[in-house]
């Protein structure tokens, strides 16, 4: 089934035509691992050429100790499909993918197997973006309710509170510095919560990512992440973002600190990296407009992950996996990219959490590019 990537479609055995005409990328493999032939879009997928691919074995391809070679294993113990969703394709060489993975064997040669992969689709990718922005929507009404029925209770609690540690000598006065706290501590809640309801449009400029994540780093290092590495792998070339300077800082500055939470005692690591991506584009709550979202960043750690039984709901309000934590951190940060025309995603298995964000370019006119 080996097909020279120069091949024209009329020379192919339908067999091979059919695979090049599907949409996700098909890779057969032979009894030795070797890779026998390869789809155009296991190409694109794997940013290599067949002829390329095809001087390679499956071990070149994943990363080490992935599950795809047990898949196949078991695919030709029972001479049958096989499959597992979200497997980590990632590997310095081929980029960033998860995937699903499917894996059947073939009648002849005894232990060759087809492998197909469905990477998880922008499509899907949004429409859980914008679930996301609806429960933070959801929050708009309930926050100003709140606001008004019990900010106002709660300042007279705390006043009444006030007035009785003034009448106890200090080593009575437990209780009610403890009404205090849990009063301040409520009345915190609430203000965060308010900020889901500002709905208000936003002056926007030409911001540098790079310099929000430099300050970003910094603050980190300084406070809640001393004994964290960073690395960081910037494309120099890229375009401003348009957008609120400080607001992408408050977005960029809690994903780092929930990174580092997640970190292990020894050895973690936060990856801060910028890219263009051409082509990306995505249907804008405006009539008939359809944003360009080709700036991304990205925050990933070596963490324990999410669980899985979270993942679905991470940009819920009131979700966390953090002891004592609120769960409106990651909230927040899906409304100010919302509010910026972006897009975040989240992507975890164990030691590999990756959240990445999709931005517009910013409009820069002839004045502000030569200051720029």
């Amino acid at each position: 089934m080996s097909v020279p990537a120069s091949s024209g479609m009329a020379d192919l055995p339908v067999t091979a035509q059919i695979a090049n005409a599907l949409p996700m990328p098909v890779i057969v493999v032979g009894p030795g691992l070797e890779i026998v032939f390869v789809n155009p879009a296991a190409e694109q997928f794997f940013s290599t050429g067949a002829g390329l691919l095809s001087k390679q074995t499956l071990r070149d391809l994943i990363p080490f100790g992935s599950p795809v070679l047990q898949l196949v294993s078991q695919a030709i113990e029972r001479r049958a499909s096989v499959g597992e969703r979200h497997v980590d394709l990632s590997t310095p060489r081929h980029g960033e993918h998860v995937a699903d993975i499917t894996v059947s064997p073939l009648i002849e040669p005894d232990g060759a197997v087809v492998i197909t992969l469905q990477e998880r689709s922008l499509a899907q990718r949004i429409d859980k973006q914008l679930i996301a922005r609806g429960a933070v929507r959801s929050l708009h009404g309930m926050a100003s309710v709140l606001a008004h029925e019990i900010k106002n209770p709660l300042a007279g609690i705390r006043g009444a509170a006030q007035l009785i540690e003034e009448q106890l000598p200090p080593n009575e006065r437990e209780l009610t510095q403890l009404i205090l706290d849990e009063a301040d501590r409520i009345r915190g809640l609430i203000d965060r919560m308010e900020s889901f309801g500002d709905t208000r449009s936003f002056p926007r400029a030409p911001v540098n990512i790079h310099e929000v994540l430099d300050r970003v780093r910094r603050v980190a290092e300084s406070s809640f992440a001393r004994n964290v590495k960073f690395v960081e792998q910037f494309d120099p070339s890229l375009p401003r973002v348009s957008g609120d300077r400080d607001q992408l800082i408050q977005v960029f500055l809690n994903l780092v600190r929930n990174a580092a939470d997640a970190l292990p005692e020894q050895g973690g690591e936060i990856t801060l990296t910028t890219g263009y991506r051409p082509g990306v584009k995505f249907g804008a709550a405006v009539a008939g407009e359809r944003l360009s979202l080709p700036l991304e960043v990205t925050v990933r750690d070596n963490g324990a992950g999410i669980p899985s039984d979270l993942m679905p709901y991470i940009f819920d309000p009131f979700v966390t996996t953090k002891r004592g934590g609120s769960g409106l951190g990651l909230a927040l940060v899906a409304k100010i990219i919302g509010d910026h025309g972006g897009v975040i995603e989240c992507d975890s298995v164990p030691r590999r959490t990756i959240f990445k964000i999709l931005l517009p370019k910013a409009v820069i006119g002839p004045e502000e590019s030569k200051n720029a």
